[in-house]
């Protein structure tokens, strides 16, 4: 067994290319796990240079330097996230302050209805089996009372680290699609002269990554927008609240349009019960997701990523469970990765063999 780990040691990492193109993969590993918190604000700010960077493209087109279309589109970007936190910041707070007023109505209404379900049920459901849990949920939301207790105390260090956030990330993106060229050039010319296989795998990555990130903010917004304007007209209570996370859960391919079923049929059926107005606002929800996935999604990042459902589901497990909600976000592109690196290795390696 020693011996052909050696022999697999010896074959592969005799190649530079490959030695380099693991030793970067190890560098950046450990640079997201140790620095990952410090760094946020960076990773931030490439995130929303990759989305700008196609209007600047197309600003660009138009025979304009890059410099003036850099300017342009950050000054439209800057105005549209002010305007944005003008006016959806106190909607989305108001909401979620009726929300959390009425919570404890509808804490009571949950409880009685739960509490009748052993007498249409016994066979099925028995009292004691309800208290149990009841006394679970109770725990639960005992549980979360403190945690938002807890963070309403760090209240001032969360307070700076917004203001941090709004000073540095909208500097690093000016100077990210600014100097774009330059950034590049710099650390392509820190890596040693056989790096053509870490090079390939980085093209690859970063025009799927661009495009992804691109595809998947503008498919944030329209189901955002959709679902709040379906919400309004059949007069859903907390509608903002509860189309924004409809929007934001578009980033968890196939779990996330699953989970949300689950807040708006609560809202839904407290504020309506067993109706035909329930009955209308969950499967205009079922057609907003049966169509994002069936054609917004398609029009959007067609060809962009090709991973099977199967191994999206697992990356979304993998790295959601290794870095959280950050790591949620970044499932798809960190597989495009892994897919990449695995592709141009075999690739390289039969080259190598013939």
């Amino acid at each position: 067994m020693l011996k052909l780990i050696t022999q697999w040691l010896n074959k592969h990492l005799s190649d530079p290319q490959i030695v380099i193109l693991s030793f970067l993969i190890v560098i950046g590993s450990v640079l997201i796990f140790t620095l990952g918190n410090m760094l946020a604000p960076v990773f931030c700010a490439i995130i929303i240079a990759y989305l700008l960077e196609g209007f600047v493209y197309i600003v660009e087109r138009m025979k304009i330097p890059r410099i003036i279309a850099v300017v342009l589109v950050f000054a439209v970007f800057m105005t549209i996230l002010l305007i944005l936190t003008i006016v959806l910041l106190p909607l989305l707070s108001q909401q979620v302050g009726q929300f959390l007023q009425q919570l404890p109505s509808m804490i009571a209404t949950g409880q009685t209805e739960l509490m009748r379900l052993p007498e249409k049920y016994p066979d099925v459901l028995s009292e004691q089996q309800i208290k149990q849990v009841l006394d679970n949920l109770g725990n639960e939301l005992s549980n979360l009372i403190q945690q938002l207790f807890s963070l309403s105390l760090a209240s001032v260090r969360g307070a700076i680290s917004i203001l941090i956030y709004l000073v540095l990330v909208p500097l690093l993106v000016f100077f990210f699609l600014k100097d774009k060229k330059k950034l590049i050039s710099w650390f392509t010319n820190l890596l040693p002269e056989e790096s053509e296989l870490a090079y390939r795998v980085w093209q690859e990555v970063n025009i799927q990554t661009g495009n992804y990130i691109r595809g998947k903010i503008y498919e944030i917004c329209i189901v955002w927008s959709v679902t709040y304007i379906t919400f309004i007209l059949f007069g859903l209570q907390f509608s903002m609240l509860l189309a924004f996370f409809v929007g934001l859960s578009v980033i968890v391919p196939y779990i996330g349009a699953t989970v949300m079923f689950v807040p708006v049929a609560l809202i839904a059926y407290f504020q309506w019960g067993w109706s035909s107005d329930f009955a209308y606002v969950m499967l205009a929800l079922s057609i907003i997701q049966l169509l994002d996935g069936n054609l917004l999604v398609p029009l959007l990042l067609s060809e962009v990523v090709n991973l099977h459902p199967v191994a999206i589901i697992v990356a979304v497990l993998v790295f959601g469970g290794l870095f959280g909600i950050v790591g949620l976000f970044f499932a798809i592109p960190l597989a495009t990765l892994v897919h990449s690196i695995m592709k141009a290795w075999t690739s390289h390696q039969f080259k190598g063999d013939t």
